[in-house]
C-alpha cells in the first residue's frame, strides 16, 4: 500500500468523548481513528483537544488559540469539532448552554475556523432518557446549521441510541462514557465519512475549488 507524504494535520476540539475518557486502552475514537487512517496510508498529526466538562461556549473560547500553532505550518490543515452532551446537562435546574447559544457557537466557530477546513461530529447519546431527548434536539439543531453553513456534518445520536453495545457500556461505566467495546462502536460510526473527507482524492478536490 502506498502510503501519501503530505503533510495533514488535524485538530479534534471538544469534550470528554473526544478525549476518549472511561477507555482503558487510551485510545478513544479519535486514536482508533487515527490508527486506521495510518493503516490505510494516510498517516496524520493529530492533535487531541478534548476537555473533559467542556461546553460548546468554553470550546470556542478556546478554538482559536489552540488550533493556531498547531496548524500553522500544515501543508493541509484541518479542524474537527464535537460536543453537546455537556451542553444538555442540568446545572441549577437548567441546562448548562440553551439550544440557541450551543447552535450560536458553531458559528462563531466557524468564523474562527477561517479558512482552514471544519467538520463537525454530533453528540452520542447517553443513559439518561430524559437527556438523551435533549441530546436528540440540539443534534438535529446542530445538523440544520451546519448544513446551512456548508460544514460537513457527521451525526452520532441515532447510531448510539439504537446500540445495545454502546447502551451497556455507558450503563456499566458512568452513565456518559463507555470503555473501549464502546469507543470501537463510536469510532466505526465516524470512520468511514471522517477518513474520505481526509483522503488524498478528498483535499484534492477541496483545493481544486478554492475552498
Amino acid at each position: 500500500m502506498s502510503t501519501s507524504s503530505r503533510d495533514v494535520r488535524v485538530c479534534f476540539v471538544g469534550d470528554s468523548f473526544v478525549a476518549g475518557l472511561g477507555d482503558s486502552t487510551g485510545l478513544g475514537w479519535v486514536g482508533r481513528i487515527a490508527n486506521e487512517s495510518h493503516r490505510r496510508g494516510l498517516p496524520l498529526t493529530t492533535y487531541n483537544l478534548g476537555v473533559r466538562r467542556d461546553t460548546s461556549l468554553l470550546i470556542c473560547e478556546r478554538l482559536a488559540r489552540e488550533v493556531a500553532p498547531r496548524l500553522r505550518q500544515a501543508e493541509v490543515p484541518r479542524i474537527v469539532v464535537s460536543y453537546g452532551v455537556n451542553d444538555t446537562s442540568f446545572e441549577n435546574g437548567t441546562t448548562r448552554v440553551s439550544r440557541a447559544d450551543s447552535v450560536a457557537a458553531l458559528r462563531s466557530i466557524n468564523i474562527a475556523s477561517g479558512r482552514t477546513e471544519l467538520m463537525f461530529i454530533g453528540p452520542p447519546a447517553v443513559d439518561d432518557d430524559y437527556q438523551n431527548e435533549r441530546i436528540s434536539d440540539l443534534s438535529d439543531a446542530l445538523q440544520k446549521e451546519s448544513n446551512s453553513l456548508g460544514i460537513p456534518y457527521l451525526g452520532c445520536f441515532e447510531s448510539t441510541v439504537a446500540n445495545s453495545v454502546w447502551r451497556r457500556q455507558v450503563r456499566e461505566g458512568d452513565g456518559f462514557h463507555p470503555d473501549a467495546t464502546g469507543y470501537e462502536q463510536l469510532a466505526a460510526i465516524i470512520q468511514a465519512p471522517l477518513l474520505e473527507w481526509l483522503s488524498p482524492h478528498a483535499i484534492g478536490a477541496s483545493q481544486n475549488l478554492g475552498l
